[in-house]
């Protein structure tokens, strides 16, 4: 029965984890419960957040985005492009529509392309995301734009003392509860327990994993809206260094990189365990080259631990 409840609840590790991380965090820095420095981490924390929630979504359904960044810095520069400083109520609107629509068909492709086409998910997005990056460095090849401070501001508020970015973590929260209950969440699982089985139970498995890249798509976009408000203005590569971070926030969060099981609750405790560590690392005066490290030993053990842990049954047998 405990098993059970813990394979059920694949983020109760990974929050156990991260309140080990804030602990030590706070030994380190006593000032990080202070409305100021919360109120800017969470400002670090929520696009990625937003990302990885995406990306579980892939991952679950057996997938796997690495174009993410890219489409981050498309919608990014295709944003400040539209919006300038000077412009009013109806440009914001209609550049934020433009921004989840181009979300949407990066997804799109990416998704006609491993769905119905049947390439490799890794080598596919790879490859997009090259294309992706040349868009945006044609749309903007030098850094640039400038939102209205009006909307960075809001970004970067803390109305009634509360960081209006977690506000965003709530919403996304919630967002994934009403998605987790929906027949399009139950086929992905399937999809990712087998797909050979979810395809014999007539789920159109092609049709479900081409809309898990169109979601992936619309998150990445919603991503790089709110990092755009964070930093206010356009940059090519902004969202270069957000791809396997987005992948590492998954697995760490109990998203099994196989698919079939995992969730966004674990992502985005994920994303926060990752930022808290990165906190640590700038305060005990480590060299910043050891995050990336961390990243990769991440990945290696999700992908080895399958393996390992059939070794050691196969021994005690």
């Amino acid at each position: 029965m405990t098993r059970a409840f813990l394979r059920n609840k694949t983020y109760l590790v990974p929050l156990l984890l991260l309140l080990v991380a804030i602990g030590l965090n706070y030994y380190l820095q006593p000032n990080f419960f202070q409305p100021r420095v919360l109120n800017g981490n969470l400002r670090v924390m929520l696009p990625l957040m937003v990302l990885a929630a995406g990306q579980a979504i892939v991952i679950i359904a057996g997938g796997i985005d690495l174009s993410v960044g890219a489409m981050v810095s498309l919608v990014n520069v295709t944003l400040v492009t539209l919006i300038t400083r000077e412009s009013g109520p109806p440009e914001m609107l209609l550049g934020a529509g433009v921004a989840l629509l181009l979300g949407a068909a990066a997804g799109a492709l990416n998704g006609v392309c491993v769905a119905f086409l049947r390439l490799q998910p890794i080598v596919t997005t790879y490859a997009t995301s090259f294309l992706f990056s040349g868009v945006a460095l044609i749309i903007l090849p030098r850094p640039g734009g400038s939102l209205p401070r009006a909307l960075t501001t809001f970004y970067r508020s803390a109305p009634l003392g509360i960081p209006a970015t977690a506000f965003g973590i709530v919403v996304l929260l919630l967002l994934w509860v009403l998605l987790r209950r929906t027949r399009f969440m139950q086929n992905l699982y399937a999809i990712g327990g087998s797909a050979a089985a979810a395809r014999a139970s007539g789920v159109r498995v092609a049709l479900n994993s081409f809309f898990s890249y169109v979601a992936m798509g619309v998150f990445a976009a919603l991503a790089a809206m709110m990092l755009t408000l964070s930093t206010g203005s356009g940059n090519s590569r902004l969202g270069d260094a957000m791809t396997l971070p987005s992948i590492v926030a998954v697995v760490l969060g109990g998203t099994r990189l196989a698919g079939g099981r995992g969730g966004v609750v674990g992502a985005v405790i994920g994303v926060a365990i990752l930022t808290i560590i990165r906190n640590l690392i700038t305060f005990a005066n480590v060299p910043t080259w050891y995050q990336t490290l961390f990243d990769a030993v991440i990945i290696l053990l999700a992908l080895a631990g399958p393996g390992i842990v059939r070794l050691i049954r196969e021994r005690k047998a």
